[in-house]
């Protein structure tokens, strides 16, 4: 009877899975019924049970799976021989009926995202690959750019959770103003419960869909924080891959009225600008180097130390481990995903110095 039912449960719980599956395919209805439509509504509800508590829930959800799947497993080694033939059913279709809820849940409430067009064409930014001598063009501007706000920036606030929570949802509150896409309703920032281990692994920051908190590891440096924030924000807002929480991250900060974020933005997309010049023109990524500012260089040395002082040889070995698991989640370059903000750098900067160099016409 135990079999029967959950035999009954399992193929609808898989009709559905199959069911969300299929409707992955279709980027468009993904993006008008899911991604603008019925997700907008179960993040904001999400973010706004979240924000009641003060500490990140999301994290003690993500525990109390991982404690309940070790008690399953080690409750059933404890009583492996007195298992009974129909266990041999049960047991493992309450095993494939878990995983299939994980999943259907998953998708419902974060994961269809994967499946919406690209944000750059909502935005209308285009995507035309660039030349070296592209690239370098774009590597100078950002140079100087970078090197002029360092000048204006004075000292970097000591910032708080709350602190990055109130201007980074005022900023996407400007933002908003120009495109709907930067709408934020109910803001939901937190720190990791544990950042010590959090920074062991590598990570500066990630979104947790249980909850729908964006999360933050404040111990890293002050001067990143207002970009990881934005980025951060941008995974709230549905925007599921990396290269596109990387560019909503930027549009937000950069644009922001406090220089603290123009500079934190713009550091970070000139780190990712200068990674792909050392790789396609090492001698331009020398000479690109040397107009950097010492402010900058110090910069790029605290956040070098930093990452250093946690990682040491687990930093190669935790790479790898989060490269395959933006593949599994269809980001098939694996790490290397980040870097398709570079081309959007550039036709934004293409597109803007277009606009810049064309006639005016006189009234």
């Amino acid at each position: 009877m135990i079999a029967r039912s959950l035999s009954v449960k399992s193929l609808i719980l898989v009709s559905f899975a199959i069911l969300i599956y299929i409707f992955g395919f279709f980027p468009v209805p993904v993006q008008k019924y899911y991604s603008t439509g019925f997700y907008p509504y179960i993040s904001s509800a999400l973010r706004f049970i979240s924000s009641i508590f003060p500490f990140a829930i999301g994290d003690i959800i993500y525990v109390l799976l991982i404690g309940f799947v070790l008690y399953k497993i080690i409750s059933l080694f404890k009583r492996r021989k007195s298992l009974k033939k129909q266990d041999r059913i049960v047991i493992p279709l309450q095993v494939l009926n878990f995983f299939l809820i994980l999943y259907i849940v998953f998708k419902i409430i974060w994961g269809l995202n994967y499946s919406r067009p690209s944000i750059s064409k909502e935005l209308g930014i285009g995507n035309d690959k660039y030349s070296v001598k592209e690239l370098v063009v774009l590597g100078n501007y950002f140079v100087d750019k970078t090197n002029a706000l360092k000048l204006k920036q004075g000292k970097v606030p000591a910032y708080t959770i709350k602190d990055l929570e109130l201007k980074s949802a005022a900023t996407y509150a400007l933002m908003s103003q120009k495109n709907k896409v930067f709408q934020y309703s109910n803001p939901c920032l937190k720190s990791v419960l544990n950042p010590w281990l959090i920074s062991k692994i590598g990570i500066e920051g990630y979104y947790a869909p249980p909850s729908g908190e964006a999360n933050m590891n404040m111990n890293i440096p002050d001067f990143v924080k207002p970009y990881i924030s934005c980025h951060e924000i941008g995974h709230q807002l549905g925007i599921a891959y990396e290269d596109e929480a990387n560019l909503i991250g930027y549009l937000t900060a950069s644009n922001s009225p406090d220089v603290n974020y123009q500079y934190s933005a713009n550091y970070e997309m000139l780190r990712y600008i200068l990674f792909e010049i050392r790789i396609k023109s090492p001698d331009d990524y020398k000479i690109l180097h040397a107009k950097l500012s010492p402010q900058i260089l110090a910069d790029f040395k605290t956040e070098k130390e930093f990452w250093q002082k946690y990682n040491g040889d687990m930093f190669g070995y935790m790479g790898a481990a989060f490269d395959g698991f933006l593949k599994l989640n269809n980001q098939k370059k694996g790490i290397d995903s980040y870097q398709g903000i570079v081309i959007w750098l550039w036709n934004i900067y293409k597109s803007e110095s277009q606009r810049s160099e064309s006639p005016k016409i006189r009234e």
